[in-house]
């Protein structure tokens, strides 16, 4: 059974089992976590779409650990007016393993 669920402004493909990277939400780890913004739910026979959202099904998930990703080197440069810039960026991440589909 696959779902897509809807979390951090982005949508995610998730089957049970499965561990992917979502925007940080506030939870500790260990702690279980629902998606209540399910917008779609299929198997190998039936899929169910929803408009926007399907009424009354949830994915549950175990927040395995809350962490930052790869750094990014943001540089900015203008040539002939001695004008640069180095940055860099590291975007926090909550990394989850989804236990439960529910319709």
């Amino acid at each position: 059974m696959i779902a897509v669920i809807k979390t951090g402004g982005k949508q995610y493909k998730v089957a049970p089992g499965q561990k992917i990277k979502i925007e940080k939400i506030d939870t500790q780890e260990g702690e279980m976590v629902t998606f209540d913004e399910v917008l779609l739910i299929g198997d190998e026979k039936i899929i169910d779409i929803g408009a926007p959202m399907i009424e009354g099904a949830k994915v549950t998930a175990k927040v395995l650990k809350q962490d930052k990703g790869e750094k990014l080197v943001i540089f900015k440069y203008k040539p002939k007016k001695r004008y640069k810039v180095k940055k860099g960026h590291r975007q926090f991440f909550t990394e989850v393993e989804i236990t439960d589909i529910k319709s």
